[in-house]
């Protein structure tokens, strides 16, 4: 198709938004009513005659009309149709925001109530669609429009397969193999139902920043037709149980089993984000938890922020079943006739030898306890919570003792822990209140039953009410190894610049930027190192380009878990997006010491702007900015916001660029840069060895970076 198209019909074009293998869609212009229109094209071939060709084009033409018909605030309308010579085009609404999938692919993370605002608005127009025989088909989140204003609308209805028309051959399916559902994968014909199946797959997107099958087609197909995704909570650590139902339902692989209705699907999820689940889908859920929890995801890692309010209550998925306890006893006549005499012997001679023993093999095979009723303290909404097993259930697959009551947690993490000596507070004979557990493989021993009353607390009324349950804590000195050995982790990064912090309670929370593949290598190795608690990773990825960036600033971030020596890097107003002409205004301030400043913003394309310290450049208008001393914690603007006043402002090439800032209370330059833009790359090299240099002298550094996304008007 000509790129020297300038007018369709009596449309003229403005610009080219996008293009595909059919065609190209333009921002266009309708000089009657002085809109501002989409419009999008497909190629007619000079050889018509061809059925496929003449098929595709009449399918066109209906889509078109059937499109058309769909008047909604959630769906993209379309306003006209018409052919010229070579082109077919279907004018529509141009929607000033972007896409879902344009967000997800840079990493940003959906709070509960913006994903519950999408979905809310996809489903409301795809039961309108639905109502009116109309099946989208290609549900995914390049074809959901975000407003300016946020909200969200159903792009493409039918066009996406049209444009795919030549896909119907032999051996081909139709669709994004991603969001598909598995009628389509075999070929079947496919009602509105398989839309609720696409939408089941973004809602899991935007619950956990991850698609719940990846790989290539083949991969992606014997999935959804044999396997189910982990669910959504073992991902995100702030992602209710309640959800996992309804995204369960909705990505269920017969279409009969799925929700029947938009309007249906909507309302188990609106009951999900009160923190309450629709009858029928608890309990199927509840019945699969063993299956699913036996190996959970190397990805539960990924977090998405705030749960609803009252989520952090909300039951967590059991790491055994309910039901299994009351299949033990049933099972004990045949497997363990003569158990219950040796492990009664047993029981004596622990308890002879003293309670010490049996502190020290539970630190070694357990998980760090959670009391067994949820305190206040550790339930408040929006707080993660770490999963734990009730005190009379043993570690899944572990075949590790129970529990301890919460009245007697003890001190993982001390290393005197196997001692008599810590014994917790209150409690000064700790080892002849909790028997000790018998051999793994004997849990039915006479003596355990008799002195294990319900709720999995030996001697109950020896230990009630000694104190209430109290909130997790760990020991001081295992957070350290753990808090020091995720330190190092992310000091070894080339192409990252990673920080965060660790909670008493074993949470961490990772924050940052990293190349792609560095993100990837520091969540596996983060998985060889056993936290206890809740990973929060919001660690965005970036393009390779912006490695020599982070690798000059990482190795003088703030370390992980340690008081941090920060330098507050942002923009004017808080905004990470900025669009053609708007200015450019760092905003920073300073950490706890007296130093220097130097802010350079680094272009997708390999360019770099020295924001501070700057030149006087009369061809720019700019003025010199030279370089002071800034005091601890003071504020830095740079950048004049006045109208006629000099300042960077944005221009093309638009994408994702970074801004680097780097503290420190030693020169790292001995004579100013020869102009205010450069290379980046002998630039950032530079860069890189005089902080090295600075470092060796012994100064004091710390640096931080942002990515800044520009866009045309």
């Amino acid at each position: 198709m000509a790129e020297t198209v300038e007018t369709l019909g009596k449309y003229e074009i403005k610009r080219t938004l996008g293009k595909g293998a059919m065609g190209t869609v333009y921002e266009g212009w309708d000089p009657i009513i002085a809109r501002r229109v989409a419009i999008k094209t497909v190629r007619i071939p000079e050889d018509n005659d061809d059925p496929e060709t003449e098929e595709a084009l009449a399918r066109f033409r209906r889509e078109a009309q059937a499109a058309g018909r769909l008047t909604h605030p959630n769906i993209v309308g379309v306003f006209d149709y018409g052919e010229t010579a070579g082109i077919a085009y279907i004018v529509m609404e141009y929607v000033d925001g972007p896409a879902v999938k344009s967000l997800l692919d840079k990493q940003e993370r959906f709070a509960l109530n913006d994903a519950m605002r999408i979905m809310t608005d996809l489903l409301t127009g795809l039961q309108f669609s639905h109502a009116r025989g109309v099946v989208h088909r290609d549900i995914k989140p390049a074809n959901i429009m975000l407003t300016s204003e946020g909200q969200a609308k159903i792009a493409d209805f039918g066009i996406a397969r049209i444009e795919s028309s030549s896909m119907t051959q032999a051996g081909t399916v139709l669709g994004t193999p991603a969001y598909m559902s598995p009628e389509q994968f075999m070929g079947q014909v496919v009602d509105a139902r398989t839309d609720l199946y696409s939408s089941g797959v973004l809602l899991y997107q935007l619950l956990t920043g991850e698609r719940p099958f990846e790989g290539g087609m083949s991969a992606i197909m014997h999935k959804a037709l044999n396997t189910d995704p982990p669910l959504p909570s073992q991902i995100s650590v702030t992602c209710s149980p309640a959800f996992d139902g309804v995204v369960r339902k909705a990505m269920a692989k017969r279409p009969e089993d799925r929700f029947q209705s938009a309007a249906e699907f909507l309302a188990a999820l609106q009951a999900a984000a009160s923190g309450k689940a629709l009858p029928g889908l608890a309990g199927a859920d509840a019945a699969d938890a063993e299956a699913t929890m036996v190996a959970p995801s190397p990805r539960r890692a990924s977090q998405h922020p705030a749960a609803p309010a009252g989520a952090a209550s909300a039951p967590a998925m059991a790491t055994a079943p309910a039901p299994a306890p009351a299949r033990v006893p049933a099972e004990a006549p045949a497997k363990r006739s003569p158990v219950p005499m040796i492990a009664a012997a047993v029981v004596v001679l622990v308890l002879l030898a003293g309670g010490g023993a049996w502190f020290f093999l539970l630190r070694g095979t357990a998980p760090v306890p959670a009391p067994a009723t949820p305190t206040a303290q550790n339930t408040a909404p929006g707080t993660p919570q770490v999963a734990a097993n009730t005190p009379s259930t043993p570690a899944p697959g572990t075949g590790a003792p129970a529990q301890p009551p919460a009245a007697t947690p003890p001190a993982t993490g001390q290393p005197n822990a196997a001692a008599p000596a810590p014994q917790p507070a209150g409690q000064p004979n700790a080892t002849a209140q909790a028997p000790a557990p018998p051999p793994a493989g004997q849990p039915n021993a006479t003596a355990q039953a008799s002195a294990q009353p319900p709720a999995g607390q030996p001697n109950a009324a020896a230990l009630a009410p000694t104190r209430p349950p109290q909130p997790l804590q760990l020991a001081s000195a295992g957070l350290d190894t753990i808090r020091q050995q995720i330190a190092d982790l992310t000091t070894r990064q080339p192409c990252a610049l990673i920080d965060g912090s660790m909670r008493p309670n074993g949470d961490v929370t990772l924050t940052g930027l990293a190349g792609r593949s560095e993100a990837d290598a520091f969540r596996q190795a983060l998985s060889g190192i056993t936290v206890p608690g809740a990973v929060n990773w919001r660690v965005s990825t970036v393009d390779p380009t912006f490695c020599p960036a982070l690798s000059a600033v990482g190795p003088i971030d703030a370390t992980f878990g340690a008081p941090a020596t920060h330098l507050a890097l942002g923009l004017a107003n808080g905004q990470t997006r900025l669009r053609d002409g708007e200015r450019i205004l760092p905003r920073l301030v300073m950490p706890d010491f007296r130093g220097r400043l130097v802010v350079d913003y680094v272009g997708h394309d390999g360019t770099l702007l020295h924001l501070y310290p700057q030149l006087a450049d009369p061809s720019q208008k700019m003025v010199a900015d030279p370089p002071r001393v800034f005091q601890p914690g003071e504020a830095v603007d740079l950048g004049d916001p006045r109208p006629g006043h000099p300042a960077w402002e944005v221009g093309p090439p638009y994408g994702t660029d970074m801004i680097i800032a780097i503290a420190s209370s030693q020169p790292l330059f001995d004579r100013p840069r020869p102009s205010n833009v450069e290379q980046a790359a002998t630039y950032l090299g530079e860069l890189q060895q005089a902080v090295d240099a600075a470092r060796q002298r012994g100064a004091t550094l710390t640096g931080s970076a942002i990515t800044v996304d520009t866009l045309p008007k």
